[in-house]
């Protein structure tokens, strides 16, 4: 019964995975209140999305060593009691620089908490349905946009922004905190799991795994990936508009990435369980980088529907698949550090790819240059995830250095 436990650190996982991204990308709900109240410029409140996004990677990288160590249920406390205090702290900032530093350092640092810790623990709980239960984690972060922003949207109706953060912060730490509680360490391992623990983990320390070809093949492909989908992701909105399409309309493709982003999640993790991370892997970054150069075509709701369902399905679904590929490779014991790190990687390529859309955008007054390179750097990432070495047996020797 002991294994049963594993889905609800399953759970657990998603839904703090919810409630901190969700809190984090709230900022887009906020953005025009918080502009309209201070007379704070709309760049320098994105700012604080930026600054998060690096405060996520660092924090991703520090928060997987820390599980490694000590467990994952101090890192989700601790996640838990920053994002509250982020959130507080901001509904009282007096000035942008607060604001920002508030924002996007305490909310960043908390969420890196969050994702690569959380994924690291669910998979150490499991040697069957593994994608499984990582993309069911992965799951909750995609289940912010409908559930933490419809709530922020719903107190701004009632209260000013500073009053909606503080109620939001107030709410992470009733429902984060003893939900971190449950969070515990797999009681032991299978046989298989074992033997791969002591020959992958026992004589191979995380500072070598941070060198070997593996991590590099790794972090590199996460890079690439999140580079290419970031600027289509953040400018599908006003890129729909620029198009011809209403406001609401292009909202609501936006949404529909989201959703199906939930979907492929699932649908990828189920189809890695039964053929295996890299070839799924492979198959997912391709039809994300011809969907993302199908949207230059694109014009109608209809089309724009059509692919923006693609795309949320390769992008959603080949995010879980990172944390598997580290799993299998390095073993559970310095997972955390290991997935970590690739997180911290990934993280520059979220933050750039927005910033270098909008400057291309601005530059040639055109969202074609954007989707062309990210078309190039998407089918880079399945050229790089092609280089993957064979998956190790039991033998740590497989690891080879860089």
């Amino acid at each position: 019964m002991e294994r049963h436990y594993g889905w609800v650190i399953v759970a657990v996982g998603a839904l703090m995975g919810c409630i901190g991204m969700g809190s984090l990308f709230s900022l887009a709900v906020f953005l025009d209140p918080i502009a309209t109240d201070t007379g704070w410029s709309r760049v320098g409140i994105s700012a604080a999305m930026t600054i998060a996004f690096l405060a996520m990677g660092v924090g991703g990288f520090g928060w997987g060593w820390v599980s490694d160590r000590y467990g994952s249920r101090i890192v989700g406390i601790a996640g838990g009691v920053l994002l509250g205090i982020g959130l507080v702290l901001a509904s009282r900032a007096t000035s942008l620089l607060a604001f920002q530093l508030a924002y996007g350092l305490f909310l960043g640092t908390a969420v890196g908490a969050f994702f690569a810790p959380m994924m690291a623990t669910a998979s150490a709980w499991f040697d069957r349905q593994r994608a499984l239960a990582v993309s069911l984690v992965s799951a909750g972060l995609g289940m912010a946009p409908v559930t933490v922003a419809p709530f922020a949207q719903w107190l701004l109706s009632g209260h000013d922004w500073r009053a909606a953060q503080l109620v939001i912060g107030l709410v992470a730490w009733v429902v984060l905190l003893p939900a971190a509680l449950l969070l515990r360490r797999p009681p032991g391992m299978t046989l298989a799991a074992t033997a791969a623990t002591s020959t992958a983990g026992k004589n191979f320390t995380a500072r070598q795994a941070l060198g070997s070809r593996q991590f590099v093949v790794l972090a590199a492909t996460f890079f690439a990936c999140c580079l290419a989908h970031a600027g289509p992701i953040f400018h599908v909105v006003s890129y729909a508009m620029i198009c011809g399409l209403p406001a609401v309309a292009a909202v609501s493709v936006y949404s529909l990435q989201g959703l199906a982003g939930l979907g492929g999640r699932l649908l990828l993790g189920v189809l890695a369980d039964r053929h295996g991370a890299k070839p799924v892997l492979i198959g997912g970054l391709l039809l994300q980088a011809l969907a993302i150069g199908a949207f230059l075509p694109a014009r109608g709701l209809g089309e724009f529907y059509a692919v923006a369902a693609v795309f949320g399905l390769a992008y959603g679904g080949v995010m879980p698949l990172y944390a598997v590929l580290a799993r299998d490779y390095f073993g559970p014991r310095i997972m955390g550090t290991v997935f970590g790190a690739a997180t911290m990687v990934s993280c520059l390529g979220m933050a750039a790819g927005p910033a270098v859309g909008g400057w291309i955008f601005d530059r040639f007054g055109s969202y074609a240059g954007m989707h062309l390179s990210s078309l190039v750097i998407g089918l880079g990432a399945v050229a790089i995830a092609f280089t993957f070495p064979p998956l190790p047996r039991i033998r740590a020797e497989r690891l080879r250095p860089a």
